[in-house]
């Protein structure tokens, strides 16, 4: 009876080494272990399918790699070419910036518009609402071609209304002026819808006793617009246009599938000329180049916006 009193004695100072996860709990808690936990597979995507790429493309850009041989450090060689000696680019730069600029004052503006419309519709308020959505769900690929049927010389049905009206018909994809306006429009089709019904999301939420107590004080419409609807909108307009100015940049269905470029390189974005010199011309590094010098424009345009929707909502509130 002694020696098993002893033996258990023993037993109980023997301390028993700690697993991580112990360790964690005591330090952090058992809420901290599960909150990491939870974030651990979106940390895993992130890695995999964000950093990973972007981490390549740096090497990439920094060497002379070209499809099927390894490539060499060159440090900003690639970036000194297309910035110095390469008039594509230089073109690219300017197609990206009216491209995006142009695209989404339109959408900015008549996307109000529509939103405006929405709500005041009384019938079939539910159909409208959802036709309404019908260019933006639609796959980007398939709409692309039939707008490029419809642009095209050969088969346009827009020549062809323009033909039986007497007026002159035009090669739409064949100019380098109409086929970026051709681009620009389309894009605009496409992302009016994101616009509209976002925006009529955001004058639905602006409570209708303001509109009553200026109505009953003698504002008039456009007042009541300017006044109330305008800068109780503006946060969710900043927001819009802070992500359809990152879509709009980053662009590559449509103007691959309408023009791939052309004529004479006079439509090519960052996302179509990137492509075209690391994928079709097997030129890695500079392909890579050329998708990277949109970075720096794209943390411009978000911290932009961001204190621009910052400061909006802090007038909002």
């Amino acid at each position: 009876m002694a020696t098993s009193g002893v033996k258990s004695e023993t037993l109980a100072r023997v301390e028993v080494p700690m697993t991580f996860t112990k360790r964690f709990e005591n330090v952090f808690g058992k809420d901290a272990l599960a909150g990491y936990g939870f974030i651990l597979p979106a940390t895993i995507v992130l890695v995999a399918l964000v950093a990973y790429p972007f981490g390549l493309s740096v090497y990439y850009s920094l060497s002379d790699k070209v499809i099927g041989r390894p490539g060499s450090f060159i440090g900003l060689d690639n970036f000194l070419y297309i910035i110095f000696d390469d008039d594509i680019f230089r073109r690219t730069l300017r197609n990206t910036l009216i491209f995006a600029t142009v695209a989404v004052a339109l959408k900015a503006s008549f996307g109000l518009g529509l939103a405006l419309l929405l709500k005041q519709a009384t019938k079939l308020k539910r159909f409208f609402r959802g036709a309404v959505l019908v260019p933006f769900v639609a796959p980007t690929a398939l709409t692309t071609l039939g707008w490029w049927l419809i642009f095209d010389p050969t088969y346009s049905q827009l020549n062809w209304v323009l033909k039986r009206l007497g007026l002159p018909t035009y090669y739409w994809l064949g100019d380098e002026t109409l086929a970026l306006c051709a681009v620009i429009f389309v894009n605009f089709w496409r992302g009016l819808p994101f616009f509209a019904v976002t925006m009529f999301a955001g004058l639905v939420a602006i409570p209708q006793e303001l509109y009553e107590a200026a109505e009953t004080d003698g504002a008039s419409a456009f007042s009541r617009f300017l006044y109330i609807t305008l800068p109780l909108l503006r946060p969710v307009m900043a927001i819009i246009i802070l992500f359809s100015t990152i879509f709009t940049l980053a662009d590559f269905n449509i103007v691959y599938v309408l023009t791939r470029g052309g004529p004479m390189n006079s439509t090519h974005l960052f996302a179509t000329y990137a492509y075209t010199m690391g994928i079709m011309n097997s030129d890695l590094g500079t392909g890579a180049a050329i998708s990277l010098f949109l970075f720096p424009i794209l943390v411009f345009v978000v911290i932009f916006q961001l204190k621009m929707v910052r400061r909006q909502t802090d007038y909002a509130l």
